[in-house]
């Protein structure tokens, strides 16, 4: 038994627990619709763990696990999808805080268009690789339902907040990487460090999913 992702996960939390102390934020106010929105999103992207697991694109290594698993997946791999998750929802708030100008709101559709023809360019290159098409695919059709289905628009405050994350997620998705705690075989040829270049898009989506649900239930309650 070894705790070494498991302490990477509960070290994570730490953040959005700090941030719920920062006045300005008022984020210890709309946690309540934080937390769904991590869990719905946990889910979600279990399911795509699950499927990469089965189909040998993802292996876990014993070493850095507890032992405890559901589903064939890591009981450390949910703790991290909320821990990382919420931290970004977390990081997005305070942004929204201190930084309400949205002047380059208008160029945010635009970013999303760029981003929507960049994974279907690598979908077309990658679609037999089960990691790059899940995470191209996920990500596609959550910016083209969000920017074309749905009503609510915060996608410019989304790309500040996960620019910002960025720094979290290298050091993050660095240590999963590099111990490595996952093994990816289902990739491209091509990486940051040692991280895939897929990850990125990856944990664009579940981020993105995220702040959506986030936003969503925030904007029923005030109806």
């Amino acid at each position: 038994m070894n705790f070494t992702y498991l302490l990477l996960a509960l070290g994570i939390l730490v953040i959005p627990m700090v941030l719920l102390f920062v006045k300005k934020t008022s984020f210890n106010r709309t946690i309540k619709f934080a937390i769904p929105a991590v869990l719905i999103t946990g889910l979600a992207f279990s399911i795509f763990a699950t499927v990469l697991v089965m189909v040998g694109g993802w292996s876990f290594h014993p070493a850095y696990l507890t032992g405890v698993s559901l589903w064939k997946i890591p009981v450390e791999e949910f703790l991290f999808t909320a821990a990382i998750s919420l931290a970004g929802i977390g990081v997005y708030v305070t942004l929204n805080a201190f930084f309400p100008n949205n002047a380059l709101d208008k160029f945010s559709l635009s970013f999303s268009n760029l981003l929507m023809g960049l994974c279907i360019a690598m979908l077309i290159f990658t679609y037999t690789k089960w990691y790059s098409a899940i995470s191209f695919g996920a990500l596609f059709v959550l910016i083209f339902y969000i920017e074309y289905l749905n009503k609510l628009r915060f996608t410019y405050k989304f790309y500040r907040g996960f620019l910002a994350v960025l720094l979290l997620f290298y050091i993050a998705y660095g240590v999963i990487s590099t111990l490595p705690v996952i093994s990816y075989t289902e990739v491209i040829n091509l990486k940051l460090g040692a991280i895939p270049f897929e990850s990125h898009f990856y944990f664009m989506g579940m981020l993105l999913m995220s702040v959506y649900l986030f936003e969503l239930f925030k904007s029923r309650a005030k109806a």
